[in-house]
């Protein structure tokens, strides 16, 4: 058989079974014939004649082919293929063996046109003829049958055939896009979002962006907000999330806790006091205030809170936790890095403003938010994300679907990671609550990562459309092969091969499992960092300005000299209420040099009365902890009288530790 003969593919008129398919004359398309089938694969049997590969050009793995049964057609996927011998004979003829994977079939529906369906009512026969699929049948199978559709590339099979997706699905059953690093992932969803966008423009997209690439992915369409113009009030965070970043990610102590959450409330009481706060003061006379509401208060109330706490005689116990707490509140308060929480701008009821911004509602031209994430603390990256996907969840379910919401994240498998002990439990309840609620409500989840085997199996699990690009993982090849149909789980087995852009389709936007391409997207909309520094690769260090970089790394502005001043509620707390500079109390504990005398605040262990105390002026007595008792001040650096008594006191403690314990006993 010539390869004239098998170019001849006739594409045009749908014929059924009356295009010479069912004879071996040339011309027909004719590859082999079917010499074994089980209830979801199939064996063909084709010869490449005189040791000729140009038959055996058409046998390649992931193709379709069709294979008559009567007036039907079943659709099979090219899984594996060998010859019957060792090694490739030329000159004569070669056996191969194809093992295929069946499909679907094409079969006249009622209305005398051919239609695809995933189910085959008819199986191939032993001797069944195999033939190349027909551009007609490819694009039937991949027929969304809808006009709500995308097309974002085309067919890996076939280059001059669409790969369409179904929006509506697409957008309100969530999707994924997995696949290693440097295989155009975030490409590819700056193509999915632009499509999706121009099918929905009342869509509002927020993008949770580690890495400031999706800015410039949006040049026209997007916000961007970053360390630099962020307000989230810090009393936005509910109690776990403000425990998150008191503790700095550390496991919270419990005491300190259930300090904060019997005093925040008094705090939000306390704040009703200002202007225009009607809402909250019949909050509050209903007594619905909890620590987890979501209305303002001032960090200064809080600490006077807490101060009083210390103040009381009963609550001496209790001292060592709340001076500890205190300290925390104090550390995050003067953190420049925290200012987006702790600014001026923070202490005002600003929640309407930062929906309005964060969402864009209304969108005023620009629906897309890109978040970017990697300016903000480490240690708060999580609590942030946290609110950011409660609020959106909320925003949807109480505006009753009116609004819908697209929440994209990237690096997903840092927020819901497949280990239930790891990560924060808040993002990943709130992560969840969309990926299981959210479509009922308008609100959907695009998940972005390299790792589908480190990402909650829940989460992907919920995702009803993937896009699969390069795996080379095997962990993360299986994760996505449990997720495929089954009937079409070898699709997976190229996944560690496919090149740079394409990917492999399946679920609900998709009407069968498709290996494509994506389209290229515009240069001016490459997703690409953008966080504000060039980067510049040229390994000489000459001409680097070393302060700028220190400066940066103390988040000080190089225009600036010194830091920026404590926060505005800090200094009117320190002015109005006469008590000691929080700022400068703990800078005096933290930041001066150990001298003699000094003790930490939560030193509480008590010392033995019998033997002289370093840290007192006289010897304590019995029953009598050390933070009970005065403070001795620091030492001169230079010889005087209170050198010589320490120099004593050294002395006897040594002279002491020396002698047997029988002489220290009174006989």
């Amino acid at each position: 058989m010539t390869s004239d003969n098998i170019q001849n593919d006739d594409t045009g008129a749908d014929t059924g079974g009356e295009d010479r398919r069912d004879t071996l004359k040339p011309g027909n398309r004719f590859l082999g014939r079917v010499v074994a089938c089980s209830g979801a694969r199939a064996t063909v049997s084709a010869i490449a004649e005189s040791g000729s590969t140009e038959l055996s050009e058409l046998w390649s793995v992931g193709r379709l082919i069709s294979i008559s049964v009567g007036d039907n057609r079943v659709v099979a996927l090219v899984c594996s293929m060998n010859t019957n011998v060792q090694g490739w004979r030329e000159g004569e003829d070669n056996i191969m063996h194809i093992e295929v994977e069946l499909v679907g079939e094409i079969r006249t529906g009622e209305n005398g046109k051919s239609e695809f369906s995933a189910g085959i009512s008819q199986y191939p026969y032993l001797g069944a003829i195999v033939h190349r699929m027909r551009s007609s049948d490819l694009e039937r199978i991949y027929d969304i049958g809808s006009t709500d559709t995308a097309k974002i590339g085309v067919l890996t099979q076939d280059r001059s055939l669409a790969a369409q997706i179904h929006v509506p699905s697409l957008l309100s059953r969530h999707f994924a896009v997995v696949g290693t690093t440097g295989v155009g992932k975030t490409t590819a969803v700056t193509l999915l979002l632009h499509k999706a966008l121009q099918a929905d423009p009342a869509l509002r997209v927020l993008i949770l962006d580690p890495h400031n690439e999706f800015a410039a992915a949006f040049p026209h369409h997007a916000v961007v907000i970053d360390t630099d113009n962020l307000d989230l009030p810090f009393w936005l965070f509910r109690l776990e999330e403000f425990a998150e970043v008191l503790f700095r990610g550390r496991p919270p102590i419990a005491e300190e806790v259930d300090t904060l959450r019997d005093l925040i409330p008094e705090a939000k009481r306390a704040f009703r006091g200002s202007a225009d706060t009607a809402v909250l003061r019949r909050a509050n006379e209903k007594s619905s205030l909890t620590a987890d509401t979501p209305v303002p208060y001032r960090i200064a109330d809080l600490l006077a809170l807490v101060d009083e706490r210390i103040g009381r005689l009963e609550g001496r116990a209790e001292k060592p936790h709340l001076r500890s707490l205190k300290v925390r509140i104090q550390a995050a308060i003067n953190d420049p890095r925290y200012e987006f929480m702790f600014s001026s701008n923070t202490i005002h009821d600003t929640i309407a403003q930062t929906i309005s911004r964060i969402f864009r509602i209304p969108g005023e031209g620009r629906p897309v938010t890109t978040f970017q994430l990697s300016g903000i603390p480490s240690e708060v990256v999580n609590s942030v994300a946290s609110i950011l996907c409660r609020m959106a969840f909320e925003i949807a379910l109480w505006s009753s679907g009116a609004i819908r919401l697209l929440v994209v994240c990237e690096e997903a498998h840092r927020y819901v990671p497949a280990d239930p002990t790891l990560g924060f439990f808040p993002t990943r309840q709130a992560i969840s609550r969309i990926a299981k609620e959210g479509r009922k409500y308008g609100v959907s989840l695009g998940v972005i990562t390299q790792r589908p085997g480190e990402l909650d199996p829940t989460i992907l699990s919920q995702c009803s459309t993937v896009f699969a690009m390069r795996l080379g993982n095997d962990h993360d090849q299986e994760i996505i092969r449990s997720a495929i149909p089954d009937s079409s789980s070898s699709t997976i087995s190229f996944l560690s091969s496919i090149g740079n852009g394409e990917a492999i389709a399946f679920g609900e936007a998709v009407a069968v499992p498709m290996r494509m391409v994506f389209e290229r997207v515009r240069q001016e909309v490459l997703p690409r960092a953008n966080s504000g520094l060039e980067p510049t690769i040229t390994g000489d260090a000459t001409g680097v300005d070393l302060k700028a970089i220190v400066q940066r790394m103390r988040h000080i502005n190089p225009d600036e000299v010194q830091s920026s001043s404590p926060p505005s509620d800090i200094e009117s707390y320190e002015d109005e209420e006469g008590l000691e500079p929080y700022h400068s109390e703990f800078a005096a504990q933290h930041n001066s040099a150990p001298h003699y005398g000094e003790r930490p605040i939560v030193d509480r262990s008590p010392v033995p009365p019998e033997l002289p105390s370093e840290n007192n002026w006289t010897a304590e007595p019995a029953g009598v902890s050390r933070a009970d008792l005065p403070v001795r001040p620091p030492s001169p650096r230079f010889g005087s009288f209170a050198d010589d008594k320490r120099r004593e006191a050294s002395s006897i403690r040594s002279s002491l530790l020396k002698r047997p314990l029988s002489s220290l006993i009174d006989k």
